[in-house]
């Protein structure tokens, strides 16, 4: 995928492998759905914004046919059409259905979660204080859900600069922040308005925060950390700022292998962002080449599960049942690569799109 580098010597002792790390339930779901895709309509697929924000899971949807657009409009009409992870607005989603195609809608549940609360508390009469990053694909589809209600802040200046809404003030936030970031802007907004309306559980998503406590658990021990992830990657970025928050002498981010400096020394950390596959970080631990090996590093344990998106388990069952009518059987368990991309749970992402040729 690289070209030859010419490495010059490092010396690293040791590598701490941060866990949980890499693809959460939602990537693991989105890219698994999007592999469906290839394999079930002719090329091209289309798929509205990245499916993840990582350079070489998109990269690769794109040697498979799949085009990426900005603009529902620039979709052919009847052409299949993904939506990406990061969730949409509802008229981007409407205009999709519009076209004439099958749509697959891949948000994370976990936004879909901030999206209904974002029109259950504005249909309530809410002023909404969202902490989201702007033009970020995630704030800007949360935020089309009541426009005329939310108001997008990120950081404590813009909360004490807010005009005073009106009725009562609901507070939720894009999931990928950093723990710290939110927390500081959740305090500024509770002490302007002490009945603020906070959800019973933190908007943060499991795989944001399981991953920052991660970091933190071996920062501390190394002379550098390096972060795996894209630089449009929220949630990669909040682990570089959190890192930097612990003190670490030296965090660097890296896409892959080939960009890691030549200095590295000592103890170096190695934790990659939610959208970045278990492939860069084997590749990042071979190129630093410990000395004295890695030691892995598990902060909490993280097992969930998000299924296949509704509209796309609806047309393989269509497909199977017409497969069926012709006298081809339906794939039964233990038929390989069709029961392990069906059913997903035990069968890593980055496998399945390994697997596609």
């Amino acid at each position: 995928m690289w070209g030859p580098v010419a490495w010059a010597a490092v010396e690293v002792e040791s590598v701490l492998l941060a866990s949980p790390r890499g693809f959460c339930a939602g990537v693991e779901m989105a890219i698994k759905a999007l592999a469906w895709m290839v394999r079930v309509f002719e090329p091209p697929v289309y798929c509205y914004h990245e499916i993840v924000h990582n350079q070489v899971v998109v990269e690769r949807f794109r040697q498979l046919g799949v085009v990426f657009v900005d603009d529902v409009a620039e979709v052919p009409p009847g052409r299949p059409l993904m939506l990406s992870a990061h969730g949409s607005a509802p008229r981007v989603v409407e205009a999709a259905r519009a076209n004439g195609g099958v749509v697959v809608n891949a948000v994370c549940p976990l936004v879909t979660k901030v999206h209904h609360e974002v029109k259950l508390r504005a249909a309530k009469g809410y002023s909404i204080v969202y902490v989201g990053h702007e033009g970020h694909e995630e704030a800007v589809g949360t935020t089309a859900v009541a426009p005329e209600r939310i108001f997008r802040v990120e950081s404590v200046d813009e909360v004490m600069a807010l005009p005073e809404p009106e009725g009562p003030v609901a507070f939720l936030a894009q999931t990928t922040l950093a723990v710290d970031e939110w927390r500081g802007i959740l305090a500024a907004a509770q002490q302007r308005w002490p009945d603020l309306w906070v959800p019973g559980r933190s908007d943060l998503c499991f795989a944001t925060t399981n991953r920052q406590a991660a970091l933190r658990g071996v920062a501390g021990r190394c002379d550098a950390m390096v972060v795996i992830g894209s630089a449009n990657s929220s949630n990669t970025l909040a682990l570089v700022r959190t890192a930097k928050a612990t003190g670490c002498a030296r965090v660097i981010r890296v896409n892959h292998a080939g960009e890691l400096p030549d200095d590295l020394a000592g103890t170096v950390g190695v934790i990659a962002g939610a959208s970045a596959p278990e492939s860069l970080v084997e590749g990042v631990v071979r190129r630093l080449a410990p000395t004295k090996g890695t030691e892995d590093v598990r902060a909490v344990p993280e097992d969930e599960y998000f299924p296949l998106p509704r509209e796309l388990r609806e047309v393989l069952r269509s497909l199977a049942g017409a497969l069926a009518a012709v006298g081809f059987a339906r794939p039964q368990p233990g038929d390989g690569a069709e029961r392990d991309q069906m059913d997903g749970r035990d069968v890593p992402a980055a496998k399945v799109l390994a697997a596609l040729g």
